[in-house]
């Protein structure tokens, strides 16, 4: 017995096996399953977006044109065996770079605990102008979420190199000189001390208040100051061929993130107090707090991905 069927293309009067009907059936809801995800989030910010369904104004934004520039890359970094420095890498952004112009402040962190949507932080949230403070990856990672939620705007955290790039000439490359002899494990560890007793150098420890240490060139504030910053990027060891360039093996561990300030800093993914014993690798960060940039990315595919879960569901455009 077969059941009639005529896609089109199949000549009216022609039947086709039950077997084939129900075989596209299933391929159709099979990519259905795959792609609904996406696109419901897509369409959950779409829904959201445009000044009348936010419930929370866009972040203060500052804006960065595309481009290329020199960049220390971070992890760490082995030929043949050997510790040696990172190289020099040219990184590019390739399109336009939107990032906050301040830290996250404790009373916009505030905001996100009392929507239930962030874990309350040894901070007192009522104080406005502070950077929110004691604050792991996973806290800010839950922050960019609900924001992204609230504003239909998609919120994250910066990679170590778009970090780089909005710090400019704010960022600190305090790498051990790439002449030091590889093969010679007591003079790197004198060189390791050296940069760590220079990174301790006494300064005031107590967050200040949003715009205490100025704006660098692209406008930025406190990018240097006391408060470093979680980046999206993973914790990398890189084996480097003999000639110190092309990579023979990775070890990637996102379990563990670049945090970027003052120098750069590996940190647990789950620490909010680095000073309490939580660096996996380099000298402890005073405090930990983050800023974030606007994914364009989704962004720009928002429309027609929120058109197309419109036309899966049945929804009016």
């Amino acid at each position: 017995m077969t059941r009639r069927f005529c896609p089109p293309g199949l000549p009216t009067g022609q039947a086709r096996p039950i077997g084939v009907t129900l075989l596209t059936s299933s391929i159709m809801l099979a990519a259905a399953a795959i792609l609904a995800p996406v696109a419901i989030v897509a369409l959950a910010l779409g829904l959201r977006s445009g000044p009348a369904a936010s419930r929370l104004p866009i972040p203060d934004l500052v804006e960065l044109q595309a481009g290329t520039f020199r960049h220390r890359a971070a992890g760490e970094f082995s030929r043949d065996g050997k510790p040696v420095t990172a190289p020099v890498v040219t990184a590019a952004i390739k399109r336009t770079l939107a990032v906050m112009r301040h830290q996250v402040t404790a009373a916009d962190y505030q905001r996100c605990v009392e929507a239930e949507a962030c874990a309350v932080v040894d901070r007192d949230g009522a104080v406005p102008d502070l950077p929110i403070v004691k604050v792991s990856w996973r806290d800010a990672h839950a922050y960019a979420s609900w924001l992204s939620r609230e504003t239909g705007e998609h919120f994250r955290l910066p990679t170590d190199e778009e970090w780089a790039y909005t710090a400019g000439s704010w960022f600190q490359d305090d790498a051990l000189p790439e002449t030091l002899d590889s093969g010679d494990p007591g003079q790197r560890a004198l060189a390791m001390y050296d940069r760590d007793a220079s990174r301790q150098e006494r300064f005031d420890q107590t967050p200040h208040r949003i715009g205490s240490f100025g704006a660098n060139e692209n406008g930025l504030l406190d990018v240097a100051g006391n408060v470093w910053e979680w980046t999206d990027t993973c914790y990398t060891r890189t084996a480097l061929d003999t000639r110190g360039e092309g990579a023979t093996t990775m070890m990637i561990n996102c379990g563990v993130r670049v945090v970027e300030g003052r120098h750069r800093a590996y940190m647990a993914d789950f620490i909010r107090d680095a000073r309490s014993g939580g660096c996996s690798i380099g000298t402890p960060p005073s405090n930990l707090g983050f800023r974030l940039v606007r994914d364009d990315d989704l962004r720009q595919a928002q429309p027609l991905l929120s058109a197309w879960v419109r036309r899966l569901v049945g929804l009016r455009t």
